[in-house]
């Protein structure tokens, strides 16, 4: 905490939380303990940047890609989303946080839809921090849905702001700090309009084993950086 200059925290940090089913794999458990286990640092994380003064934090939980694991252990997720839901609303709530889900939901289950809008919408005049949860999720799909978006409004020759603002994420700030557990070197489909000037950061934490101050490592490492935006 002492080397973290608090006029310098990033704004918006995402992260692509990665490593639950390794982190199973290497205590000879079943993948869903390792989905528990990362429901609990996704706990402790919004805590974290809540607490450090961070604007908006996404987090990507499901990925349009997803889709293709086995059926029982995509049920389990969705399961582990509502119990989280129903748990930590009331605090979350409490804490001012807004929650914003960026994604096609259509196809979650009715239980799962049902407590993200209750929550979305009971949360939607919170001043807090702005928790984007990223649920079946392509930055490829949601920049179609952008274009397409801007193409019914009549919209011939659109420019960055029309793009921006077509997107899930539209009227927030675009990351600075992308945040990948588990060592993975990709963005794999994850925001890929509003990451162009994003600082990165890979850890080789998996993701059920991230703490506080992996976060606040993360952040150091960001203000070490010079951000030029192309400049000199």
């Amino acid at each position: 905490m002492s080397e973290i200059d608090f006029s310098k925290i990033p704004a918006h940090v995402a992260i692509i939380m990665d490593g639950n089913g390794r982190w199973a794999k290497k205590k000879s458990l079943p993948r869903i303990f390792g989905h528990r286990q990362g429901v609990k640092t996704v706990k402790n994380i919004v805590k974290a940047a809540d607490s450090l003064g961070i604007k908006v934090l996404t987090l990507y939980a499901f990925s349009t890609e997803n889709w293709k694991r086995p059926a029982v252990e995509v049920k389990a997720l969705f399961s582990l989303l509502v119990q989280f839901l129903k748990k930590e609303f009331a605090e979350l709530n409490e804490k001012g946080v807004r929650l914003r889900i960026l994604g096609d939901i259509s196809k979650l289950p009715e239980n799962a839809r049902k407590e993200l809008d209750k929550a979305c919408k009971e949360t939607a005049e919170n001043s807090g921090l702005q928790l984007n949860i990223a649920l079946n999720y392509g930055a490829r799909q949601e920049i179609i849905r952008a274009f397409r978006s801007i193409a019914e409004k009549g919209i011939t020759n659109p420019d960055e702001d029309d793009i921006s603002n077509a997107l899930y994420t539209a009227g927030q700030p675009d990351p600075d700090l992308l945040i990948r557990t588990s060592g993975e070197l990709r963005v794999s489909n994850f925001m890929l309009w509003q990451i162009a000037y994003c600082e990165i950061y890979v850890t080789d934490r998996l993701w059920p084993d991230f703490s506080r101050k992996d976060l606040e490592e993360a952040i150091i490492d960001f203000q070490k950086r010079e951000r030029r935006f192309g400049g000199i």
